[in-house]
This record gives structure tokens, sequence and C-alpha cells, in this order.
């Protein structure tokens, strides 16, 4: 087994990266890793925003702090976020509604309403709202902070989130190939209009396109940077999480988003028992798979804790697993 070390330490040449995702099966303790690095950075001078995209937040248990929609400081150098998918959704639907309202004919407008309504239902609503709120986020990296902690919803919602820039930059690019064919039709028409002919010459949709396709585009570019980005997968040593973990990071690799170093977290230590030593021993089995398919990354591992993780003085535990002796010197 490696030994762990610090998480973070590769990278730039200030040994950070700005960019650091946290994900895993649901129930893994992704929270937990994210908090205990976040901590660390924090505690070791770097100003650290620590964000949590996933639905079923436990950002706030992890410190045993109240934290919310909005920016909260936990100590020196540490925020935190817990993102409301929801609220993120209804506020993006509203902000389409208000600018299409604006550029559509008023005989369409009821009907235009009822097809915003329908796409606050859709799935990938809310994928999409969260994912304006993680582009504006990163947006304030090397101005207000240093670095910038996710930890994401599980699995599945994680991988929908990070693929959108691939996925829908294409598709923002064919709309605007459409637009620019309508425009192009109706500037021909608007030869002997003149209200036709300002409408051709500044057209919003395009200006809206342009806009969502610099924000793909940004989102990407961070997102592929392994300068700047590393993504952590964090599981237990269990079958389910070991192949869910092996597929997604495939999944990343196809979209061109650098994966770090697996982190089995909850390994149970020696000496606990009859019932424990059992448990141990097939944890065993598990931990030489992982070691064995994820040997080229490398693997942490943490140990299972004697109470749940509800605390600073808890995620100071993990946070010496994964960053051995770190707090002497703070």
């Amino acid at each position: 087994m490696i030994s762990a070390n610090a998480v973070a330490s590769s990278g730039t040449k200030e040994g950070i990266k700005r960019f650091l995702f946290f994900g895993g099966k649901g129930g893994t303790g992704k929270t937990s890793c994210a908090a205990a690095v976040a901590l660390v950075l924090a505690r070791k001078g770097k100003r650290v925003l620590v964000v949590s995209t996933d639905p079923a937040h436990s950002l706030a248990d992890a410190f045993a702090l109240s934290i919310g929609d909005s920016i909260v400081s936990l100590e020196p150098n540490l925020w935190a976020l817990e993102v409301d998918p929801e609220k993120e959704s209804r506020a993006y639907m509203e902000g389409i509604k208000e600018k299409l309202l604006h550029v559509v004919s008023p005989v369409i407008v009821e009907d235009i309403q009822r097809q915003i309504e329908i796409a606050y239902a859709s799935p990938g609503a809310e994928e999409a709202a969260v994912f304006d709120k993680f582009v504006e986020l990163m947006e304030d990296v090397g101005s207000r902070y240093d670095v910038l902690i996710f930890d994401t919803a599980p699995t599945g919602h994680t991988l929908r989130l990070l693929s959108l820039p691939e996925m829908l930059g294409t598709w923002i690019e064919h709309l605007m190939e459409k637009r620019a064919k309508a425009m192009e039709l109706m500037s021909m028409a608007a030869r002997y209009e003149k209200r036709l002919q300002e409408k051709v010459a500044s057209d919003p949709i395009i200006e809206v396109l342009q806009k969502r396709q610099k924000k793909f585009a940004f989102a990407r570019n961070i997102l592929t940077d392994s300068e700047q980005t590393i993504f952590y997968f964090v599981l237990n040593p269990e079958k389910l999480p070991l192949y869910e973990t092996e597929r997604a990071v495939r999944i990343l690799e196809k979209y061109g988003i650098p994966v770090g170093k697996v982190i089995v977290n909850r390994v149970v230590p020696e000496g606990c028992g009859a019932f424990w030593e059992s448990r141990r021993k097939v944890q065993e089995q598990w931990l030489l798979e992982i070691e064995r398919r994820f040997a080229s990354r490398g693997v942490l591992t943490v140990p299972l804790l004697e109470t749940d993780v509800t605390g600073v003085e808890q995620l100071e535990l993990i946070a010496e697993s994964l960053f051995p002796g770190v707090f002497e010197s703070c």
C-alpha cells in the first residue's frame, strides 16, 4: 500500500491545485475527506472555499457548524457553502424566462412560460442550474480564494454535471449555426424594412448563446487542465464502490478531466475484536484489488473512526491519515 501523503501536493508551482473535486458513491465519506483537506489547506495559509453540491448535504454535519446556501466563514481562511439545487434551478429558469420574454413575440409569451415550467421539472435542469453556480464560484478563484474544493453529489449526478461543457458546448455551436442562417434570411428580408434591419443588427438570442458558449469553454478549460484541477474518488473497501469508481474514472478520462489518487475510507484497523477482525479480513481482499486496479494512480487509506465525523476533532484525525504530521507545524 502506498503510504498516505498530501492529497493536493502536486500540480501548480506552489504545490497546490486550485480546483479539487471529491466524489464517489453515496455514503463513502467523500464529504469528510473534502472537509479534512479544506481544513488542512486553510490552516496552512490558503484561502479555501469548500462547496457541497450534493442535494443531501452533510458538510454542516462534518464541521458541526451551521452552513447554508450563503457563503459562511468557519475559521480563518476557510469558508463554506451548501448549494441548494432546487433554489438554483428555479433562479436559473426565472433568468431564462426574463431574457426570452424580451426577445419573443407577445403572442407566444404564454406558451414560452409553459415550456419553461416543463423544462424546470425535466431531468438535467438541476445539473444545468448548479453548473451556472459552479462557474460563478470558479471565477472567484485567484481573487477571493486560492483553492476551491467541491464535495460533489453521488457519482451519477457528478458525471452528468461535469460532462455538460463537452455535451452542451457542441449543442450550442449547432444552435448558433442555425440562428446565423435564420438571421441571414432575415437580413435579406429586411432590405427594405428599417425595424427588421435593427433587429438583425443586434440579435439578443445570439448574444445569449455566445455567453453560454463562453461559460462552457471557461469551465472546460479549467476541468481539463491538470495543472489546476484534480478529481479524487473516495470509496470503501467493498465490491460495489470499487466497480462504480472504476467506471467513473473511465468516463472522466474520456472527457479529459484529470483524476488523482483514490482514497479508501473506513478501513477497519487491527485489534478491534473478533467481529471487526472478520470484517477486516474481507476488507483486505478488496484493498488488494483496489491497489491492483489503481496502482498507477496511488491509493491512500483512512481508518474507520470510533465515532461519526461531526466536528473539527474528527476531521483532524482524517487529515492526519492523509497528511501525516500536518498539524505539528500549524
